[in-house]
């Protein structure tokens, strides 16, 4: 059995799709730790510290893409 895989245009803004996604994936951090007791100081620190860390490897690994594209 063999799969195709649909060729799927890749994004004019990849760092922007990442930034949003990672935003609200944030969000939900704060939002669950509230729902379930956690403390609310500690889930704002966990998902800014989850946020910039994810922008920021989005930001280098895409920085990266057109050496790795060239050295091809």
């Amino acid at each position: 059995m063999k799969w195709e895989v649909p060729s799927v245009p890749s994004s004019p803004h990849p760092v922007r799709d990442s930034v949003i996604i990672y935003g609200v994936l944030a969000l939900v951090i704060v939002v669950v730790s509230g729902l379930t007791g956690g403390g609310w100081t500690r889930a704002v620190v966990v998902a800014a510290a989850f946020f910039f860390g994810a922008t920021a490897w989005s930001w280098w690994r895409s920085n990266r893409r057109p050496d790795q594209e060239r050295d091809r």
